[in-house]
């Protein structure tokens, strides 16, 4: 099995996605990063390579208010896909709301592993990637 953490961040902001990038990679484990800017491009991204899951995320950062398509849409969209999809994708819904409506709605949907308020710092960064990686060679 590849121990290299496909990562993926949906964010509309391109400056958080590309803190996140320098914030992910300062952790110097072992991952790939690909970016998109809304969740359509993700979407239209899993939809093009469905017979491909090796190139699909293991991880996804995916924030909630985002321009064409939001992070719930995305996982609207996402949730019709997933039986199509070979292999588990941990899902974080990251966003700077602390509306207990938006945590709630995150919650309430099975496919999201957790809601982190960001932004999300260096050390909780690398303890996800850390148990990622950990649950991948168990």
């Amino acid at each position: 099995m590849n121990d290299v953490l496909k990562t993926c961040i949906v964010d509309d902001d391109s400056i958080y996605r590309y803190t996140m990038v320098k914030t992910l990679e300062s952790t110097q484990l072992p991952m790939e990063i690909m970016t998109f800017s809304d969740g359509e491009e993700a979407i239209d991204f899993m939809l093009d390579n469905l017979d491909e899951d090796s190139v699909f995320p293991d991880v996804i950062f995916l924030d909630i208010d985002m321009p064409v398509m939001d992070g719930f849409q995305f996982m609207e969209e996402y949730i019709k896909i997933k039986p199509r999809v070979g292999k588990k994708i941990t899902i974080y819904m990251v966003s700077s709301s602390l509306d207990p409506v938006d945590i709630t709605r995150a919650n309430n949907i099975s496919a999201i592993s957790d809601y982190i308020v960001k932004p999300i710092g260096l050390g909780k960064l690398k303890e996800i990637m850390t148990e990622l990686l950990k649950e991948r060679k168990d």
